[in-house]
């Protein structure tokens, strides 16, 4: 274990050769030592044998821990260097440190990483929970509501939607902003109404065509087929 200042004063030819052999070794041995070196260089090396920790010079007093040499299990650890080394030389952040249950609870020195806990209460906090069972649920792509359907262009609101058209009576083109990965995708239709309360329709609406980038649909009566422009519908689309 050595250091070196890697500074070759002028002095005996003997002595040269000696200063120069101990500069030598020290870059061998990557300026191992427990104390830091007195006169570092930005890019330099230092292997810290107080704490195994291999670590680079940043410049201005810094260095960087690059990682920690396990000397129980001889094994190679990656640091999370939003930590830093306890007084009492215990290693913080270690990835590989960590129990089962530590790591699965989010606690201890994983504060600060990403573990199973922490993704749970991020999807609970964005309110997307499974209540139980172990079926897989997935989220919405886009949706739409159209509030009057002889206006659509201006009365609808949603999320992934460029554009609501009316491009017939009762006839309208949804267009996505950011398209499907192709057009196999399903869209549930949400309920739909006529303004007048006294009278009862019953609704059909299908599709007259689809894309990854859009679909169109036309409403009709489902009593005598007639088509007309519904006051309201909804559309989700999943994939």
């Amino acid at each position: 274990m050595s250091q070196h200042d890697f500074t070759i004063a002028n002095q005996t030819a003997f002595g040269a050769r000696d200063n120069i052999n101990k500069a030598l070794q020290a870059l061998a041995s990557n300026n191992s030592l427990g104390t830091e070196p007195t006169t570092p260089y930005e890019k330099m090396w230092w292997y810290d044998t107080s704490n195994n920790i291999l670590k680079s010079y940043k410049g201005s007093g810094t260095w960087i821990n690059v990682g920690r040499f396990n000397q129980t299990t001889d094994e190679f650890e990656i640091l999370d260097n939003t930590k830093v080394v306890t007084t009492s030389g215990s290693q913080a952040g270690l990835l590989g440190d960590q129990t089962t249950l530590t790591w699965e609870t989010g606690t201890g020195d994983t504060e600060s990483l990403v573990s199973p806990a922490k993704v749970k209460a991020a999807i609970e906090e964005n309110s997307i929970t499974q209540t139980s069972g172990s079926a897989p649920y997935y989220g919405c792509r886009a949706f739409v509501f159209i509030a009057d359907g002889s206006n659509a262009s201006t009365t609808w609101t949603g999320q992934n939607i460029a554009s609501v058209a009316r491009t017939a009576t009762g006839a309208y083109t949804v267009t996505f902003t950011t398209a499907m990965p192709d057009a196999d995708y399903a869209v549930a239709v949400g309920p739909s109404n006529q303004s007048n309360p006294n009278v009862g329709y019953g609704m059909a609406i299908g599709f007259t065509a689809k894309s990854a980038s859009s679909f169109s649909v036309r409403t009709r009566r489902s009593t005598d087929h007639d088509i007309f422009d519904c006051d309201q519908m909804s559309f989700s689309v999943f994939t």
